[in-house]
């Protein structure tokens, strides 16, 4: 592999679709071309981690750099192509070429290992999965309407097409939002004050790794799981029977969107009101009827603003706009839904750089 030499990199270089030099006004080379030509193949580059992930590149480079025919060797790839799909990672930060031209592990392409502790690597399949390209050509579209793009492609909700038509990607999806989960339960867990709550709901919970990471913080403390009744037959092997935390927890099949028939003294919807807005309004209105006076509502979600996840914030805004029908929110738009509902919102901290919790409290005047 050797070095590339882009107009991003090298003011000298051409233009390589027009031939010609671009300039500012005051004769200084710009950025902004070579910029926007980049940004509009941004989808070679998500296909690009998607190729390596799905090879297990990063899985079969060890701590010492190997040559890209070894790499091949391993993931049953072609050399001089393998070559060429590194070498475009390697620009971007993933994977790095050694002075003897060997391929070396970065910080980013550590990520792509499944055994990583913060494995990121089925995170990158989810978001790059085939269903999405289809999608994302019909952004025009989807802003010039009230319409879900891929309801119109697949003539089906997003989770119903992916539970009967695309049992891979829906394991893909678990797999995802399993290590996301397990990675910021622990970091919840350690930020969360409970105020003296004995009783904790998590609502819409997935695999139940939040509440699992509070129970064993909190030795003393009972939990709640909620979930559709497929993710709860799957959740938290500590949460099931004969699990070190079976007995402080309960596990309830369900959907919250329809219904919420628990109740604690402190209740946790973490990333979950992304959905359209009445189904998120749903939710927060079925929490309320639920809880007792006084019971604390704690919401979690990453933001459109205040937040140096924004880049990737954004983008996943539209991303739910065309799957979905939904959204991530503003600091404003979230107290709003949360106002509406009938909670009364108390404060607002950072659980760590992404993630925002919302804290808020059920009045006397709402509660069932």
């Amino acid at each position: 592999m050797t070095s590339v030499r882009t107009a991003a990199t090298d003011p000298a270089a051409t233009n390589s679709v027009t031939g010609t030099h671009t300039a500012s006004a005051d004769g200084v080379p710009s950025k902004a071309a070579p910029q926007l030509r980049e940004l509009v193949f941004g989808a070679a580059r998500a296909a690009a981690v998607r190729a390596a992930a799905s090879l297990g590149v990063a899985d079969a480079l060890g701590e010492r750099p190997a040559t890209v025919a070894e790499l091949a060797t391993a993931v049953g790839a072609e050399p001089e192509r393998l070559g060429r799909l590194l070498r475009s990672l390697a620009c971007c930060g993933v994977f790095a070429e050694t002075e003897d031209g060997r391929i070396a592990h970065t910080e980013m392409s550590r990520l792509l290992r499944e055994d990583a502790p913060d494995s990121l690597k089925y995170i990158c399949l989810w978001c790059t999965e085939p269903w999405t390209w289809e999608t994302w050509p019909r952004l025009d579209t989807a802003v010039r309407s009230d319409t879900i793009a891929f309801n119109d492609i697949h003539g089906k909700g997003f989770f119903t097409y992916l539970h009967e038509d695309a049992p891979d990607s829906a394991r893909v999806f678990d797999k995802a939002m399993t290590t996301s989960s397990r990675q910021s339960a622990v970091e919840l867990a350690d930020f969360l004050d409970l105020g003296g709550a004995k009783e904790v709901a998590d609502i819409g919970g997935g695999q139940g790794h939040v509440v699992a990471s509070l129970l064993e913080k909190h030795p003393t403390l009972r939990g709640t799981l909620l979930d559709l009744p497929q993710v709860v037959a799957n959740a938290d092997p500590r949460l099931r029977d004969g699990g070190p935390l079976a007995s402080r927890a309960r596990l309830v099949p369900g959907d919250c969107r329809r219904e919420i028939p628990v109740q604690a003294d402190l209740y946790i919807i973490k990333n979950i009101l992304e959905w359209d807005d009445e189904s998120t309004r749903r939710t927060l209105a079925n929490v309320v009827a639920a809880a007792r006076p006084g019971a604390r509502v704690l919401v979690i979600e990453n933001l459109l603003d205040n937040s140096p996840s924004m880049r990737f914030t954004t983008a996943m805004d539209l991303f739910l706009l065309l799957n979905v029908g939904g959204r991530k929110h503003s600091s404003d738009s979230l107290v709003t839904r949360m106002t509406e509902a009938g909670l009364s919102v108390t404060g607002i901290s950072p659980v760590n750089p992404y993630l925002h919790a919302f804290d808020s409290r059920v009045p006397d005047r709402v509660a069932a």
